[in-house]
């Protein structure tokens, strides 16, 4: 009877249907986690005030736990601390966020539960988010507006006070990185193009006047900024807040350093909720700040997309052209079968030796090239020589074009002889043939090739290290500029975003978080572009399906 019983296969079927249900909880468990541990981070969470006094000085602490845990008593006596009277083996400690990072060494602390004299959550105990050393959290004492104290609902008034100080200070950065950065962009383009006419002999006097007379009146429109920027930089500075922290001293806080504030303790459910979505949003939309460890990851977000659709662009009509001549016009011999051997084991050398390749050939050798045939103005300054968007744009397509091949190669297999033969018999040329209806009817396996080359060059960290990734971009590829894409530039990347925070951080408790968040979005980015290509091959797998038949 058990031996029937492995004759049918059955056991094999349950076996593998068990592997495949392991595997996928494993992986639903494990976004599930990252999901949980980075998006919680943005929750309000309720601020304590704790009154301590123990083995530490007694002191007041007001922030928020982050973390729990439990320490054994004899490692703690080890330090040389006292806990004969205390019961048990193990003794609590917790995590503090404390912010203030002006006025306190560290912004994180573990207190011993054994210390806490007195712990509680007090009303109107605010958090304010700034743009510079963390949060800030107290007792709002006084609000000024220009210089007078605000009496009549501080509270209201600080919130038109705090919106109107970002306000200007947005209005003011986009002032300065739109027109004015505009108009240096254009003076150093003047600079080059004086340079050129120097380096080829043709610097008159009359080109001398038409460039002096163009960096005047950029420099004239420049001043009229310039004096505007200054208005809405003075403009952001006028309010202030006095705010009383742990320490018990009052602490003014310019309101152009502030983003937000928020009473945690006293949120209602759905005033936390709309507080977190507002968050999310923040992290999703804004620049990151204080080494990455706080702000937001657009422009990460912009340059994974930005680097994995151009390495698509290029990656797909090499890997079908290459794919279409193998399969369709290579002869049949010792050859080609080298060149198949050879493509499926460059699927498998390491990414970083795609990286040392791409550093050594695209950035040394082309981009060196294409600066000295193109741009010896800009000497010694490399345009092109330097790693960019564009060099790890082609060194991803490179690592990913074996996947391609392959993909393609394997929807041509699948098509029937019969189907060409049927073509040419009817007086279509080859290309005819392949132009409408072999690669149209292939166009799925084309997809599918390309879903898992956007897969693995989304998730690429180590070769981009070396051809274009940055811990941080002072501007993005795509800007209003001429050209308007600059594929010279560095870029910023999700997965490096996330080794920089997790490990050259110098904040780790406050980096913690953000790299789980920045890993669940990563995933994100990957899941929609694939779900994208994985529609797109769906609907051309519909729409030429009529061809098999």
């Amino acid at each position: 009877m058990v031996r029937q019983w492995f004759k049918s296969g059955s056991p094999w079927i349950w076996m593998t249907g068990g592997a495949v249900s392991i595997s996928l909880i494993s992986v639903l468990g494990l976004l599930a986690m990252i999901a949980w541990k980075g998006l919680s981070f943005f929750w309000p969470s309720e601020v304590v005030e704790m009154h301590l006094q123990g083995s530490v000085q007694k002191q007041t602490v007001i922030g928020e736990i982050y973390d729990r845990e439990l320490v054994p008593k004899s490692r703690l006596e080890a330090t040389g601390l006292d806990f004969s009277n205390h019961p048990g083996e193990y003794i609590e400690r917790l995590l503090v966020k404390t912010g203030n990072r002006e006025y306190v060494e560290l912004d994180f602390r573990w207190i011993l539960s054994t210390d806490i004299q007195s712990q509680s959550k007090p009303a109107q105990l605010a958090v304010f988010e700034r743009t510079k050393n963390g949060n800030f959290y107290g007792y709002v004492e006084r609000v000024i507006r220009d210089g007078q104290v605000v009496t009549d609902n501080p509270v209201e008034a600080l919130e038109e006070m705090v919106e109107r100080a970002v306000d200007l200070n947005d209005e003011a950065l986009d002032l300065q990185n739109g027109e004015i950065g505009h108009i240096n962009y254009e003076l150093e383009r003047l600079r080059l193009k004086e340079r050129a006419y120097q380096l080829d002999n043709e610097l008159t006097p009359e080109i001398i006047a038409d460039l002096e007379a163009r960096r005047a009146a950029l420099r004239d429109e420049y001043k009229v900024l310039e004096k505007t920027l200054f208005e809405l930089r003075n403009g952001a500075k006028r309010d202030q807040v006095v705010v009383r922290d742990m320490r018990g001293e009052e602490v003014t806080l310019p309101l152009y350093q502030v983003l937000d504030f928020w009473f945690p303790n006293d949120m209602g459910f759905f005033a936390k909720l709309g507080h977190y979505m507002s968050q999310i949003g923040k992290f999703i939309s804004d620049d990151p700040r204080e080494a990455n460890t706080e702000g937001g990851v657009f422009p990460a977000i912009f340059g994974t997309v930005f680097m994995v659709m151009l390495m698509a662009v290029i990656v797909t009509p090499f890997g079908v052209v290459a794919a279409i001549y193998l399969h369709e016009y290579a002869a049949k011999n010792a050859v080609t079968k080298m060149i198949r051997i050879a493509v499926i084991n460059l699927a498998g050398v390491p990414s970083i030796v795609y990286g040392v390749f791409g550093l050594g050939f695209f950035v040394y050798m082309l981009g060196g090239s294409l600066d000295a045939l193109f741009y010896p103005e800009a000497a010694p300054s490399p345009v092109f020589g330097t790693p960019g968007v564009i060099w790890s744009a082609l060194t991803l397509a490179i690592l990913t074009l074996p996947v391609v091949i392959v993909s393609t190669e394997e929807g041509l297999s699948r098509i029937p002889s019969t189907v060409r033969h049927g073509s040419l018999a009817l007086g279509a040329t080859k290309a005819e043939t392949l132009w409408r209806i072999i690669i149209p009817m292939a166009s799925p396996a084309i997809m599918t090739g390309l879903i898992l080359a956007v897969a693995r060059a989304a998730g690429e960290v180590a070769p981009l290290m070396l051809v274009g990734v940055v811990k941080m971009a002072p501007t993005l590829p795509l800007d209003g500029n001429f050209p308007y894409i600059h594929l010279d530039r560095k870029f910023m990347h999700l997965g490096f975003h996330i080794y920089d925070v997790g490990f050259q951080s110098p904040n780790v408790e406050a980096a913690r978080p953000l790299v789980y968040a920045t890993a669940f979005l990563l995933v994100t980015v990957i899941i929609a572009l694939n779900i994208t290509a994985i529609g797109i091959r769906n609907h051309l797998r519909e729409k030429f399906r009529a061809l098999e038949h």
